[in-house]
């Protein structure tokens, strides 16, 4: 069996580049374990036309890319073979920050309030992670728009989400994404205000971890998610606010792969045919950064 993962960045974005080195290195070990082939698209050409190659001789798929750029790649991955990740519609959605957010909101799910004025959170309306946001009083951009702070403890949750749409008659289950693991992310501010992530730790335990989950879950199902997708959030003592829906493996997958016994590949090939796991085993803790580098502590 032959499997195309396609990464972006590693050989068009120099900034996120040690990211999707270290997401792609994971997931291509993984599949190699259950006996895969992996193809990666070659650097230096035209990634659209990658995709239509290899996608052309491999049985499934997966995209991994910035935000604004994901639905499109997706979209030609879709067009050759069949994709494990999210359906590229959902992705369109889930691009634009202030539509999710608008949506989630709209389905009673804690969101930022979007605020035009004061001290708040300026960020790209198809943004990706912590790119270009900042803490600011200052004018929100071309293409930016403004949210309250909210000053909280910041976790990711990942989750991968069964068939939704796309053979749906064969595969759709009906049941919840399965939880891989609550992540604490490690968010700082520099001192002009721009937000920087250098990575977390999983897996974590908090008291309202149920409540996140259903929270996380219901923003999933809301936007039509499926396969990895990462929900970030911000908790204080009586909010538990989604601030980004990110429908693509995350960078939290190395850390949640150094301590998961199953194999991080079986479980994406599993939900995309409606055989998710009912719960995955984690052991120990694992730190990561931003660059991509692990530590795993077994105690």
């Amino acid at each position: 069996m032959n499997i195309l993962i396609a990464e972006y960045t590693v050989s068009h974005d120099p900034t996120l580049a040690p990211e999707g080195r270290a997401m792609l290195d994971v997931l291509t070990n993984s599949f190699t374990k259950i006996g895969y082939a992996v193809y990666c698209p070659e650097e230096r050409k035209d990634f659209s036309e990658e995709i239509a190659r290899l996608g052309k001789i491999c049985d499934e798929g997966i995209v991994i890319a910035p935000d604004h750029l994901l639905a499109r790649f997706t979209k030609n991955l879709e067009d050759v073979t069949r994709n494990i990740g999210c359906n590229s519609f959902s992705i369109a959605v889930c691009a634009n920050k202030r539509r999710t957010g608008q949506i989630l909101q709209s389905h009673g799910i804690d969101v930022p309030k979007e605020v035009s004025s004061g001290k708040r959170i300026v960020k790209q309306i198809s943004g990706c992670g912590a790119v270009g946001v900042r803490l600011t009083d200052g004018p929100a951009g071309d293409g930016e728009f403004g949210q309250e702070y909210i000053d909280g403890d910041h976790f990711s949750m990942s989750l991968v989400g069964g068939r939704v749409v796309g053979e749906v008659c064969l595969y759709y289950t009906g049941e919840g994404p399965l939880l891989l693991a609550l992540n604490k992310q490690d968010i700082r501010f520099n001192s002009d205000g721009t937000v920087v992530y250098l990575g977390g730790k999983t897996p974590v335990d908090h008291p309202r971890k149920q409540e996140m989950y259903d929270c996380a879950r219901k923003a999933l199902e809301v936007l039509g998610c499926q396969g990895y997708v990462g929900i970030d959030m911000v908790v204080t003592p009586d909010r538990i606010v989604v601030v980004d829906v990110n429908p693509r493996p995350t960078t939290s997958i190395i850390g949640i792969a150094a301590c998961m016994e199953e194999e991080i590949a079986q479980v994406l090939l599993d939900a995309s045919y409606g055989k998710s796991p009912a719960s995955v085993h984690l052991s120990g803790q694992a730190s990561y950064t931003s660059e991509g580098q692990v530590t795993y502590d077994r105690s």
